[in-house]
């Protein structure tokens, strides 16, 4: 019975790990560690004119095909679009609660959305139709 015991207390161990080491995308380059601690955050750029107003994060329906996961400098927010212009991120729930979701991430100087938080998930350039999963 202990050994039963001591099995799931350390296989609840290792999804509380993975929980929050997931909470960022290894590999990121948009996320630079600073000699001094600090960290310096690039998110994707906002093209020029063409762009719809922002969907508001805390409005409905903004999200249909999933909330883009984005490190910001306020660290990972859940966007309604791959830029996080003001007011179309909040905080990250994921760990708690599930739902779609699309990593935004770079690598190789180029802007990608992943399908899940890691690099060698299927992985699309932003400017294509990205495959979300629920999370």
């Amino acid at each position: 019975m202990k050994a039963v015991r001591r099995l799931l207390a350390m296989v609840a161990l290792a999804f509380a790990s993975a929980s929050s080491m997931a909470q960022f995308v290894k590999g990121n380059e948009a996320v630079k560690a600073m000699p001094d601690g600090t960290k310096k955050v690039e998110t994707p750029p906002i093209p020029g004119a063409g762009l719809p107003a922002p969907c508001l994060a805390e409005k409905a329906g903004c999200t249909g095909s999933g909330w883009r996961m984005v490190e910001t400098s306020e660290g990972l927010r859940e966007c309604t679009e791959i830029y996080a212009r003001p007011g179309t991120c909040r905080g990250s729930t994921y760990g708690t609660e599930k739902r779609t979701r699309i990593w935004v991430v770079k690598t190789g100087g180029q802007w990608m959305q992943c399908q899940r938080p890691d690099i060698g998930s299927k992985c699309v350039s932003t400017k294509a139709l990205p495959f979300g999963e629920v999370q």
